[in-house]
């Protein structure tokens, strides 16, 4: 079994922004992959399903991001799973806007959703790393991530998203590099 957890802060005004993009990835892998309802559990929301042949356990974290390790902590120490059965999706300011790469291990860059992780669980889990590009200045971080996605964006983060679901398969059964590379070539393909 593995937990999947999308990165974002619960309530309606944060649904659209950047920052948000992790929850957005759970939500259309719960609907792409038919997975059940929601359940509240481990101070969040809970859908459990398949991807490929691996159970999967989605999880947004109702804590806010700066607490997220609270709830996946919570749902690892329930299920008694190492880190190597996490994956945590989240929004990447390195990483130009709608690319996806993924990386297990390494620091948080300053996202305090993963410096949470880090502080519950340590760092050695799989991170999905979706791309929102940087604005250009550090002084304009904070405005550009809690901001919206802009409506010139919304194929793009459509066709990320919807990449990423349709080629889950791959990263359920822990190919990396081959996820990574059917995400780009579908990518090109739109």
């Amino acid at each position: 079994m593995q937990i999947w957890t999308g990165l974002g802060n619960p309530g309606p005004r944060y649904a659209l922004q950047r920052h948000n993009v992790g929850f957005m990835a759970m939500d259309v892998l719960a609907d792409m992959h038919g997975f059940g309802p929601i359940q509240k559990k481990f101070q969040g929301w809970v859908q459990e399903g398949r991807i490929g042949g691996e159970k999967v356990i989605l999880l947004k974290p109702a804590t806010f991001m700066n607490e997220s390790g609270r709830s996946v902590g919570e749902a690892m120490r329930f299920y008694k799973l190492d880190t190597d059965a996490l994956t945590v999706f989240h929004d990447e300011l390195d990483i130009d806007p709608f690319r996806v790469k993924v990386k297990q291990g390494g620091g948080h860059a300053g996202h305090n959703g993963l410096r949470s992780i880090d502080q519950h669980l340590g760092a050695e889990f799989r991170r999905v790393r979706l791309g929102i590009g940087h604005p250009g200045h550090k002084d304009r971080v904070h405005g550009y991530v809690l901001g919206n996605y802009g409506k010139s964006e919304q194929d793009g983060l459509a066709a990320m998203l919807g990449a990423v679901s349709a080629e889950a398969p791959w990263l359920a059964e822990g190919n990396n590099p081959r996820f990574m590379s059917e995400v780009a070539m579908r990518m090109q393909d739109d």
